[in-house]
């Protein structure tokens, strides 16, 4: 089964100068070895909101907003697809995921399963 971990963070509350050289060694540390354990399929963060657009569809017309997003307090700061065999296992690499980032940082992890063609949901 595969899931996506989403990575939310309050962009005003992140460290002044971003991941530090030591977060950045655990953080590849321990996607070695999720890859080399064949559950890391693919991991990123992503740019600030202030670089994003949003397009919103209603009523048949879809309108753009250049960030950054006033009303966001958390946004998907960034994700990784994984290959598990259930939820908890996710859950436990999630666990693991957040945990290198110490005590600097607020994060909430959103573990969802990927909806898989023809395959049921457990």
């Amino acid at each position: 089964m595969r899931f996506m971990m989403l990575l939310n963070i309050d962009e005003k509350s992140v460290p002044a100068g971003g991941p530090s050289p030591e977060l950045m060694a655990e953080m590849g540390k321990l996607l070695d070895e999720m890859t080399k354990a064949g559950v890391l399929l693919d991991t990123a963060g992503l740019r600030p909101t202030s670089e994003g657009t949003r397009l919103h569809l209603k009523d048949g017309k879809i309108e753009a907003t250049d960030g950054p997003f006033a009303e966001a307090k958390e946004v998907i700061g960034g994700y990784a697809l994984i290959q598990a065999a259930s939820k908890e296992e996710a859950v436990e690499w999630a666990t693991r995921f957040l945990g290198v980032h110490g005590d600097e940082w607020e994060l909430t992890s959103e573990i969802r399963q990927v909806e898989e063609p023809g395959a049921e949901l457990g």
